[in-house]
């Protein structure tokens, strides 16, 4: 399957550097479980410029977005949805997580992942 070439906004890319020099604790933890390809082999990568915006976490091959949701979401729940909703109509799948159950619940959390991939690796059998 050829793989599809995302836009993004080059003012976006010095931002997204500054977000990944700046990861909240629970944007490093969860990013120590999807690196290097440790979930389910798949390369995931992190403050990833996607048209106009920035993810947390993105995978091409599965066209995933995860967002750790944390005090810079607080209050703007409206703009993310309206986000969320612009990339989704470009094909991109979110999941998201609030911060405080990455903090305590890590292992779940990654647990919901794993069990989305599998159902979207059943999907594309």
């Amino acid at each position: 399957m050829k793989r599809k070439i995302i836009p993004y906004n080059s003012k976006l890319k010095e931002i997204a550097r500054q977000l990944r020099n700046n990861s909240t604790y629970t944007e490093i933890m969860l990013w120590n479980c999807l690196k290097n390809k440790q979930m389910k082999g798949y390369d995931f990568h992190r403050q990833k410029p996607l048209y106009d915006s920035v993810v947390d976490f993105f995978c091409h091959e599965l066209m995933l977005a995860i967002e750790v949701d944390g005090e810079s979401h607080y209050g703007n729940e409206e703009r993310d949805n309206r986000r969320q909703k612009k990339l989704e109509e470009r094909g991109i799948i979110f999941l998201r997580f609030d911060d405080l159950e990455v903090r305590h619940n890590l292992d779940i959390v990654v647990k919901r992942i794993e069990e989305w991939i599998e159902e979207y690796e059943k999907k594309m059998l």
